[in-house]
């Protein structure tokens, strides 16, 4: 499974401009529309990866977020988090935290497929020795 937390003001369209032009990714990716994925605290990441999730990409507007420093502090808890996955010895490439735009669907699709192909080498979360 990939979880995508996609902002709605920017990859959100992005992943919904994807559908409309019919481009394909793996079908067990799940999208989350969410405001800011800064809301979601560490713990939420390791959760995920407790109940089966085998990667997470987190889709932002980058430094163009409508939050002011949203982003900055965004990057800041996905490398706490990273720090967490190497203490559980999960790799850190389950987790990717990268922009999207709201027409960028190359890019979109680009970002799905290269995580489908990092799980396919590492197999289930857990199963890996960190990177």
């Amino acid at each position: 499974k990939i979880l995508i937390l996609a902002t709605e003001s920017c990859a959100y369209p992005g992943a919904d401009a994807v559908g409309q032009a019919h481009q394909s990714y793996p079908a067990y990716t799940y999208i989350l529309r969410v405001k800011a994925p800064v809301l979601f605290p560490e713990q939420f990441y390791l959760d995920c990866f407790d109940k089966g999730v085998a990667g997470i990409i987190v889709m932002s507007c980058g430094v163009e977020c409508p939050y002011e420093g949203a982003y900055d502090h965004l990057a800041k808890r996905i490398d706490r988090v990273h720090e967490l996955m190497k203490e559980r010895g999960l790799d850190l490439r389950r987790l990717r935290l990268t922009a999207i735009c709201t027409v960028c669907t190359r890019a979109f699709v680009k970002e799905v497929n290269n995580m489908n192909e990092v799980l396919a080498e590492l197999g289930p979360p857990g199963s890996e020795k960190a990177a």
